[in-house]
């Protein structure tokens, strides 16, 4: 949020989207952002989870606990392919949380490492393959292991790799 603001102070993008995929609803931004029009920002989470309130985003997909791999990259599809022909932004923020992962703690989804992986792939090809200029930040991740986290949080950067060599 403190990134998208300076930029929009100085005037160096003029219309961001933040793509929230972390499994908790992105109410940071959305209170944040709630009467900035040159902000979007797009929340795909576990309705089931916190928080309890959720201030509407801009674009809020609410996904039912225990949605797996086929459901959630399909909302993903249907979502943000248009959003981003709708919104063109000059600027993506995207929040990565590895936490809608089967094995995770908090999650109350049911995604797996391919899924995950699926899910990176898919936002950055989305996002670059209109040439939009992309930042990634990584989001929850909240298991008993923090190396198979931390290798989680890996899936992001390895799918940007795939695209720049791809």
């Amino acid at each position: 949020a403190v990134a998208a603001s300076v930029l929009l102070a100085e005037g160096a993008v003029k219309q961001i989207l933040v793509v929230d995929l972390d499994v908790h609803h992105g109410d940071g931004t959305a209170l944040i952002f709630g009467d900035e029009p040159r902000v979007f920002t797009f929340s795909m989470h576990c309705d089931d989870n916190w928080p309890l309130e959720k201030p509407p985003s801009d674009l809020d997909v609410a996904l039912p606990k225990g949605t797996g791999d086929a459901g959630y990259l399909a909302s993903l599809d249907d979502f943000l392919p248009a959003l981003l022909d709708q919104v063109r932004p000059g600027l993506v923020f995207y929040i990565a949380g590895v936490d809608p992962h089967q094995d995770d703690r908090l999650g109350k989804l049911a995604l797996t490492d391919q899924g995950l992986m699926t899910r990176e792939r898919r936002v950055i090809e989305a996002v670059r393959g209109r040439s939009i200029p992309l930042v990634t930040v990584l989001g929850g991740g909240y298991g008993h292991d923090v190396h198979v986290v931390a290798q989680r949080h890996s899936f992001v950067f390895h799918a940007a790799a795939d695209f720049l060599v791809g």
